[in-house]
C-alpha cells in the first residue's frame, strides 16, 4: 500500500498512523473526518475483505442496519420501513460500493491505433457518483479525462466504466482522482494522462457548514500533460461547451 503523509494543524498523519506529536492517531479520527482528510492512496481494506460472499455481507448489513433504525426509534413494523434494511444492504454491496470488489473491475478493450492518431483524446462530463468515506454521504459531479495515444487506443465506454468503478466505493476526492489516473496509465501503457474532477459533497451541503454553492476540483496530470501548453489545451477543451 502506498503511504501518503498529510500535515494538519501541526500534526503529521500517514496511512500507518500518527508520525509525531503527543496524542495517539485515534484521537485525530474525528478531526480528520471533519476536515475531509484522506490517509492513503489505496482504499483502506481489511486483509479478509472478500472472505464473505456478497449474500453473507448483505445478511449481516441488513441485521445491523435494522438495529440502527431501531436505536433511532423507527417503527420497523411499518410497511414503508420494514423492507429498508434489506434494500440498504443490497444497495451497499451490489450498487454504490460494488467498486470495492476487484471482481467488478471492468474488462478493458484495447485496439490497434491504425489511424496513427497521436493527439490528445478528451472525454468530457463523465458522471461521478461516489460516497464520502467520512460521513457516507454522496459525492456527485463530473470527471473530464484525456490521454495521448501510442500504439493502442481504448474503447470510449471503458473510460466511463473505469471512472464509475473507482467511484463506487467510500472515497476521498483526491484519492479518486489519482486512482483513476493511475488505472489509465496502467491500462494504456502511457504516462500521458489527465484527470479533472469537479464535484459537490453532501457532507458539506447537508451537515456542518451546509454550503450549497461550493464544489471541489481535483486534477492529476502525467507525462506530456505536465507541459503547460498541453495542459492548457486540455483545460480549454473541457471548458468549451460548444
Amino acid at each position: 500500500m502506498a503511504d501518503l503523509n498529510l500535515e494538519t494543524n501541526g500534526a503529521i498523519y500517514s496511512s500507518k498512523g500518527l508520525l509525531n506529536g503527543n496524542r495517539n492517531s485515534s484521537d485525530y479520527a474525528h478531526e480528520m473526518g471533519d476536515q475531509h482528510v484522506g490517509t492513503s492512496l489505496d482504499t483502506p481494506m481489511k486483509d479478509d475483505a472478500f472472505d464473505m460472499s456478497d449474500d453473507e455481507k448483505m445478511m449481516k448489513i441488513e441485521t445491523h442496519f435494522k438495529e440502527i433504525m431501531d436505536i433511532l426509534g423507527l417503527d420497523l413494523s411499518d410497511d414503508s420501513l420494514s423492507g429498508t434494511p434489506k434494500r440498504v444492504a443490497k444497495m451497499f454491496v451490489k450498487e454504490v460500493f460494488s467498486g470495492l470488489n476487484p471482481k467488478n473491475k471492468p474488462k478493458v478493450s484495447l485496439f490497434e491505433n491504425k489511424f496513427g492518431y497521436n493527439q490528445m483524446l478528451v472525454e468530457k462530463n463523465i458522471r461521478v457518483q461516489s460516497f464520502c468515506e467520512h460521513h457516507f454521504l454522496p459525492i456527485y459531479g463530473v470527471a473530464h479525462v484525456a490521454y495521448i495515444a501510442k500504439d493502442k487506443v481504448i474503447g470510449l465506454s471503458k473510460l466511463n466504466r473505469i471512472v464509475d468503478y473507482y467511484s463506487k466505493r467510500p472515497q476521498v476526492q483526491e484519492r479518486l482522482t489519482i486512482q483513476i489516473a493511475n488505472e489509465f496509465k496502467k491500462v494504456l501503457g502511457t504516462e500521458d494522462v489527465a484527470v479533472y474532477i469537479d464535484a459537490k459533497h453532501m457532507c458539506v451541503q447537508a451537515r456542518g457548514v451546509r454550503d450549497q454553492s461550493s464544489s471541489t476540483v481535483t486534477s492529476e496530470y502525467g507525462g506530456k500533460f505536465l507541459n503547460e501548453n498541453v495542459k492548457a489545451e486540455f483545460l480549454q477543451a473541457i471548458r468549451n461547451n460548444a
